[in-house]
């Protein structure tokens, strides 16, 4: 009985001991639960990259549509005829007019010199619709009503040499006309003497400053030079240099005392010198007239031809040019106004007169760089 006490005892000793045991002991976390998935708000995870804002542009962002580029006046130059030196030294000017103006400019014609084909090459210039013509007229009647159509179209209308031109707006001159024409025959004159026979050349008989210069001098002959005297009528041979030729070859079998030609159209004087060469008559027969200083220079220096007279016609392309641009942009024409930095201009009925004449000689020609 005692044992058994005592073994119960023991057992219950372990027991309250282990229990003491433990509650002492450090306890432990619980085994790890899986929390329940749950759907996360739609909240966009930042990217690798900050999210893009509009970014300023570099330029400011256009508010209304690009507004295309002003439309450029266009300005066409119609000569006599085209090919020759004269007018492929105008051409120049009005190059230069174009780039220089900011205007599209450009020089046109037909290749000879009869005044229908240049009507025809403005009227389709018309009809193209430029916006001003600059003429250099071969017959100033007969483009009456081919300016009359122009007009119509408020196209501007200047002319060169044309200086009773009817239909235009103005006439730029780089001469006076009459004094031009006076001074060419002083320098036959020279020349030649102040009595004899002479011939006189022009570019058509229809030609408006050719034949302007004709009439005075011959006027003026009459007037200061009763001692010369003209041959035949005048001959429209200096627009092609050929022509002149054979038409001075022609002159010095009817008329052996010829003594001086007078030559108004560039091409006339190097025709008539090239006859004296060929007949070794440069000593005997006076030339003189309008050239250009290049084309006119070995004549000059063997003495075929003995005087020139001329302006640039370079000033007159970009002359014309400048004054249809002028007109264009609304401006008015006065007495005395400087025309394109050439110099000041007179204006009388419509035409506007610059002092702008050369002499040119063996000793300057090669200087004048034209």
């Amino acid at each position: 009985m005692r044992a058994r006490t005592l073994f119960g005892l023991s057992l219950s000793l372990a027991l309250i001991f282990s229990m003491l045991l433990s509650a002492c002991a450090t306890p432990t976390a619980p085994p790890a639960t899986e929390a329940p998935k749950t759907e996360a708000p739609a909240t966009e995870a930042p990217a690798t990259e900050p999210a893009k804002t509009e970014a300023p542009a570099t330029e400011p962002a256009k508010t209304e549509a690009a507004q295309p580029e002003a439309k450029k006046y266009e300005i066409a130059v119609v000569v006599k005829l085209t090919g020759i030196p004269w007018f492929n030294t105008m051409e120049k000017g009005v190059k230069r007019a174009a780039e220089e103006l900011g205007v599209n400019a450009y020089q046109t014609g037909h290749t000879t010199d009869d005044p229908a084909q240049q009507a025809k090459v403005i009227e389709d210039l018309i009809a193209k619709g430029v916006d001003a013509l600059c003429v250099v007229p071969n017959d100033a009647k007969s483009l009456e009503p081919v300016f009359k159509k122009a007009k119509d179209k408020g196209i501007i209308i200047i002319t060169h040499e044309s200086p009773d031109q009817v239909g235009n707006d103005y006439d730029l001159e780089l001469i006076d006309n009459k004094k031009f024409g006076e001074h060419n025959l002083d320098m036959l004159v020279k020349f030649m003497g102040d009595s004899g026979e002479f011939a006189v050349y022009v570019g058509s008989l229809t030609v408006p400053a050719h034949n302007m210069w004709a009439d005075a001098a011959l006027a003026y002959a009459k007037e200061k030079y009763p001692n010369l005297k003209q041959v035949g009528d005048r001959y429209p041979v200096s627009e092609k240099v050929d022509d002149a030729r054979k038409q001075t070859l022609d002159l010095i079998k009817a008329y052996p005392d010829l003594k001086g030609i007078l030559a108004f159209g560039s091409q006339g004087p190097i025709g008539a010198a090239q006859a004296l060469q060929e007949k070794g008559l440069a000593d005997k027969i006076a030339v003189v007239g309008t050239v250009l200083p290049s084309q006119a220079l070995p004549y000059l220096k063997d003495g075929s031809l003995k005087h020139g007279t001329l302006w640039n016609p370079a000033d007159a392309g970009y002359g014309m040019v400048w004054l249809a641009k002028y007109l264009l942009d609304g401006n008015k024409v006065t007495d005395g106004m400087d025309v394109a930095g050439l110099g000041k201009a007179t204006l009388k009925d419509r035409v506007l007169v610059i002092d702008a004449a050369l002499d040119i000689t063996k000793e300057n020609a090669e200087s004048l760089g034209f």
